[in-house]
């Protein structure tokens, strides 16, 4: 055990040589706190929500351990409602997940005015080591290399528009292979009685970050960051009547009325969804094309496994 934990972590900081960045979009979990171990990035940013999220007090506290130069914001919730749109326009679609997406972009925002011109971000450890919750339950073997080849991030089209170089470490494809080889009783396992996810990537760094940086629960971003609390503030923004007229007339499957909000936003900016272009499957929720493999949609958000 104690050679693969070695290998991982070998494999792990040649990924962070080959992917250096100026800072690192910290959230203080797991993952961003291995890369900055590993990193030479001198900066860490970290957004959230005016009020809310509890991502701040992991930042700081590893940052001051790391010596990292750590740049908080906090954003209205004003703020964030504003910035809808551009979130919008940027990934041309309306995910319920869009929360997530404005944490992201809000961080890359205040990465921008620090001057900061790439950043290093956690995405993809989640997708191959097993970190949600919903994948202890799935055949993990069959599962993780099939995410694997789907895997895409908002952090990629928003660095992008912003003129923002994204460096992902966990993406580099000597690890991705590695990671995959990792059988799944290693990833999904057992710590002091409960399942957790990405065990094998905790233990390998068990001796190295604190106990409560290493065996915290996994905090999506926007749970972290407190930007979830905006599902509910702007399904406030949509009356039940409107809602149920929306389900009777368009053809989206909508899952929420936050959900029915940014798909309102979408259509005053691209109008209808596109077709699905020859060789593409129908997307279940919206119409839309998906691959013929594909379990998620861009677009809309659909999932297979809601």
């Amino acid at each position: 055990m104690e050679d693969m934990l070695e290998e991982l972590r070998q494999h792990l900081h040649r990924s962070v040589e080959k992917n250096p960045g100026e800072a690192i979009l910290f959230s203080g979990g797991l993952d961003t706190s291995i890369l900055a171990l590993l990193s030479s990035a001198s900066s860490g940013v970290n957004m959230r929500l005016n009020g809310y999220g509890e991502d701040l007090k992991y930042a700081q506290m590893l940052a001051g351990k790391l010596g990292l130069n750590l740049y908080t914001g906090e954003v209205s919730v004003q703020e964030a409602i504003e910035a809808i749109p551009d979130v919008i326009l940027i990934l041309e679609s309306f995910d319920p997940a869009l929360p997530n997406d404005l944490a992201i972009y809000m961080g890359l925002l205040l990465a921008r005015d620090k001057g900061i011109q790439s950043i290093i971000t956690g995405d993809g450890a989640d997708e191959l080591f097993a970190g949600y919750s919903y994948m202890f339950g799935v055949d993990l073997e069959e599962y993780l290399p099939r995410l694997s080849r789907q895997m895409q991030f908002s952090s990629n089209r928003l660095g992008k528009h912003m003129g923002i170089e994204i460096k992902q470490p966990f993406l580099d494809k000597e690890l991705v292979e590695f990671a995959l080889s990792i059988r799944p009783e290693l990833k999904v396992r057992k710590h002091d009685g409960q399942m957790v996810g990405k065990w094998i990537l905790r233990q390998a760094f068990s001796s190295l970050l604190p106990g409560e940086i290493v065996w915290q629960t996994k905090r999506p971003i926007e749970i972290g960051s407190g930007f979830t609390r905006l599902h509910d503030i702007i399904g406030d923004m949509i009356g039940d009547e409107e809602m149920e007229e929306a389900k009777k007339r368009l053809p989206i499957g909508f899952l929420s009325k936050d959900h029915l909000f940014y798909y309102k936003t979408y259509f005053r900016i691209f109008g209808e969804v596109p077709a699905p272009r020859p060789g593409e499957a129908i997307c279940p929720g919206c119409g839309t094309g998906i691959t013929l493999q594909g379990r998620h949609c861009r677009v809309c958000g659909w999932s297979e496994r809601l």
